[in-house]
């Protein structure tokens, strides 16, 4: 306990920021910034292939469809591998391991964000489909007004969770030497040299409390949602069943 105490007042800006500002910024806080980035920017991407997965066009279903089997069929170790060596052949130049990791994640996400919003957007009831084209909506007005709105404010629990395995799939960035948390720790590591279960359980508490806190967060999002329901008179079916279904 002793030792664990030492090495945390010893380290902790190396566990918080890496070695900056004599280098680039790294630790926690480079791993959190790395995970929003990637939520931010795979949120999008997701979006649309959710659509695409839902829309009455085959071509563009299919499309969608193979692309995120491909995605959730393959380890993310391999898709960061394929990014490194394939991106600088597409640019023409090297990009930072930070840049690679975070195309990585991206490309690998907008996989799993794509079924989450597609539950819950299969989890609302089909009069939400009926009344809209009651009012003359047509498919696109249907979806982005009246469908959207409703199916992200119930997926908010399930990104909120999947944000904490964005946060856990960083610590992948270690081979590339992207300098988050993970790669703190190794560095503290290599200094103490003798103490490497001390290191490493840290590193497993940071990670742990920092998703543990995420977890509270998305169960009290779920339940606040779920008593907004009730109280409005809306059943609708959770995304995770209408996903446990689908498969």
């Amino acid at each position: 306990m002793f030792d664990i105490v030492s090495i945390l007042q010893n380290n902790w800006t190396l566990f918080l920021i890496g070695q900056y500002p004599h280098r680039p910024l790294g630790g926690l806080a480079n791993t959190l910034i790395l995970a929003v980035l990637a939520l931010v920017l795979a949120f999008p991407c997701g979006l649309l292939l959710a659509l695409a997965r839902v829309s009455p066009w085959k071509g563009l279903r299919w499309a969608a469809t193979v692309w995120v089997y491909v995605l959730r069929g393959i380890p993310l170790l391999m898709v960061i591998f394929w990014t490194y060596f394939l991106v600088p052949l597409l640019l023409g130049h090297n990009i930072t391991g930070f840049m690679t990791m975070l195309c990585t994640l991206v490309i690998y996400q907008s996989a799993y964000l794509c079924e989450i919003i597609r539950g819950g957007i299969q989890a609302l009831p089909a009069g939400q489909y009926e009344a809209s084209r009651a009012l003359g909506f047509g498919y696109m007005r249907t979806t982005i007004w009246v469908i959207l709105p409703q199916a992200l404010y119930n997926t908010l629990p399930s990104l909120i969770s999947q944000f904490i395995s964005i946060i856990k799939e960083t610590s992948l960035g270690y081979v590339i030497n992207v300098q988050e948390l993970t790669f703190a720790a190794n560095q503290v590591n290599n200094q103490l040299l003798t103490k490497p279960f001390q290191v490493f359980l840290i590193l497993a508490v940071i990670y742990y409390l920092l998703c543990f806190g995420l977890t509270q967060l998305a169960g009290w999002v779920e339940r606040r949602i779920a008593r907004k329901r009730l109280g409005s008179g809306v059943q609708t079916v959770t995304p995770g069943a209408v996903l446990a279904t689908d498969n």
